[in-house]
């Protein structure tokens, strides 16, 4: 999810180097954009739609509930706006966005900035079908460098999308890395919604990320069948499992794959063996949860302000307007 620090050049080797300096930390751990094969991708699509998985109904019912007043905010002071989102998926919160803009005849173009060709490609067809004359224009970049050539290009305010809790794949120093490097391409006035699960009962969370139908398993597990694929390794998922945990002082959930017996791992690709212990882990994801104090110190420390703090009914979750200052 952190993929807007590299170019889709590096890909291969990103995965490379990923796997490699992963595995030989202490504990191990692989980063949790390597998920996100084909196959990965299909199954947290189904993922979003779980009964415990309440993030993308929460921030779908905020989208839906305040189009009107977010294009109205939108557009104070200008008369057009390139809509900017960074790592748009399948579009579907969005989509409801867009929908609403090309109702009321907004000025806007909608610019998709992902590494994934694949998922561009997706997002463009299918917009195509539904608004053929609607202004897109997809990146095929990284996302800062995607937002440097935007920002040289044009003064036109630029709202960036930054959806679906992607914020909690960052530590708290890669997060205001992450805002920073954001505010540095931005000019004042410009806008970033960025989507905020909140901290809340530690049940809610745990069932989130430990579903009953074992698709977060699989999830996890897709990884290591990726890596046998892609790198030629020779990881028995039967001999490992999926586990995951939730410090309600931290607001950290955390997702672990975990060997079920001593083993030895072979990735041809690496010229390596790999020995694990019964027990071991190999760490792949963190989920951070906020407060809204916490929102604010990471808005004030990287130059914005929050405009707008968007909240569904049950407050599980928050979509937050920041303002370039």
């Amino acid at each position: 999810m952190d993929q807007s620090l590299h170019t889709p050049e590096s890909v291969d080797a990103l995965l490379l180097d990923d796997v490699r300096t992963g595995l030989a930390q202490t504990p191990k751990q692989l980063p949790s954009r390597l998920f996100y094969d084909a196959e990965g991708s299909r199954i947290f699509q189904a993922i979003m739609h779980l009964p415990e998985y309440y993030l993308t109904r929460c921030e779908f019912e905020i989208v839906n509930e305040n189009k009107a007043q977010l294009l109205q905010r939108f557009l104070r002071g200008t008369n057009a706006f390139e809509l900017v989102e960074l790592g748009a998926g399948d579009g579907l919160k969005t989509k409801v966005l867009l929908r609403h803009f090309w109702e009321q005849q907004a000025e806007f173009t909608y610019i998709p900035i992902d590494i994934s060709e694949d998922a561009l490609n997706g997002l463009a067809t299918s917009l195509r079908l539904q608004w053929p004359d609607m202004a897109v224009e997809s990146m095929h970049n990284d996302y800062f460098r995607g937002l440097s050539k935007l920002s040289a290009a044009s003064y036109t305010r630029k709202v960036v999308l930054f959806l679906g809790s992607n914020i909690g794949n960052f530590s708290e120093d890669e997060a205001l890395e992450f805002y920073h490097q954001l505010s540095q391409r931005l000019r004042p006035g410009d806008l970033v919604l960025t989507g905020v699960d909140l901290q809340k009962h530690p049940a809610v969370i745990q069932a989130a990320y430990n579903d009953s139908q074992g698709l977060t398993r699989a999830f996890n597990l897709n990884l290591l069948r990726r890596l046998n694929r892609e790198l030629d390794a020779n990881f028995d998922l039967s001999a490992w499992d999926h586990y995951e945990s939730y410090n309600p002082e931290t607001g950290e959930a955390r997702s672990y794959l975990v060997s079920q017996k001593a083993q030895q791992v072979r990735i041809e690709a690496l010229d390596e063996t790999y020995s694990f212990d019964y027990g071991e882990i190999i760490h792949t994801e963190i989920s951070r949860k906020f407060t809204r104090e916490g929102i604010e110190r990471l808005a004030e420390a990287t130059n914005f302000r929050i405009d707008s703090w968007l909240t569904d009914c049950k407050g599980y979750f928050a979509d937050v307007l920041f303002e370039r200052m």
